[in-house]
């Protein structure tokens, strides 16, 4: 790996977790709204931006290629399943005045990957890795036993994010192409859902229009960290190490199953 790949990646992932520390304010603005319905709204918007990258960069065609390689949809359907309940619990735990939760669960998410790192893909830590996961894990470990018992929120969210971020590794998917696949598969459930709502779409139709605008650009506010995420799982590991993204998530199952 070049030094200017390491440096798009990570300037990727700056991006993704520094627009993820701002967005719930932005969900906070939507606490009149039932998260499920957020939830929808977030699946539907975001497939509409996925599907115009798509068509404005011409990687339509090969996007549906992708859908017909098994493994490929197998991957991206356990993908799908992951942040799908990511966000869920996400926009519960801001709608439901549990942010220091939520907040805690990305605080512990890199701690999360880093462990996958070594124990699944075989990454080797520096000193100096060792150093500051055994830091930020005696400050989460404090936060827990001086709190209210054990942050179930924070470590749902965390381990279903670093799972997501596995699956996405090992996947032979571009960023876009992964982001409007994941989309697609859930934007049925998320437009059933909208379709009960009375009246149809709920508050998107029937809402305040400070309310309507905000769900609507649920999507993209979505898009962006997420995109972001995905690329910068492209260029860099999950500890910062190379490990050859070509290889395939048959390749990660043997791996796991000769470190086990």
């Amino acid at each position: 790996m070049s030094e200017r790949e390491t440096k798009v990646g990570l300037a990727f992932g700056v991006l993704a977790y520094g627009a993820w520390g701002v967005i719930p304010l932005y969900w906070k603005e939507l606490a009149g709204v039932a998260p499920a319905e957020i939830l929808a709204h977030r699946v539907a918007g975001a497939l509409v931006v996925g599907v115009l990258l798509l068509l404005f960069t011409g990687r339509a065609a090969s996007t549906l290629a992708l859908l017909r390689v098994a493994e490929s949809r197998r991957a991206m359907l356990a993908s799908t399943a992951l942040i799908a309940l990511n966000w869920g619990i996400f926009i519960w735990a801001v709608s439901t005045s549990h942010l220091t939760q939520a907040s805690l669960g990305y605080f512990m998410n890199p701690l999360f990957n880093a462990l996958l790192g070594r124990l699944v893909l075989g990454e080797q830590l520096t000193r100096a890795q060792i150093g500051a996961f055994a830091l930020a894990g005696s400050g989460v470990l404090w936060l827990v036993l001086t709190g209210d018992g054990i942050p179930w929120v924070a470590l749902a969210l965390a381990t279903s994010f670093s799972l997501y971020g596995l699956v996405r590794k090992r996947t032979v998917v571009g960023a876009l192409e992964g982001f409007t696949i994941e989309t697609a598969f859930a934007a049925p459930f998320a437009l059933a859902f909208l379709a009960t709502r009375t009246p149809a779409f709920g508050t998107v139709v029937t809402g305040a229009a400070r309310l309507r605008a905000l769900l609507l650009g649920a999507g993209l506010v979505t898009a962006v960290p997420l995109l972001a995420f995905a690329a910068a799982s492209e260029f860099i590991g999950s500890v910062a190490t190379h490990f050859d993204g070509r290889d395939s998530w048959g390749c990660l199952l043997n791996r796991s199953q000769k470190i086990g």
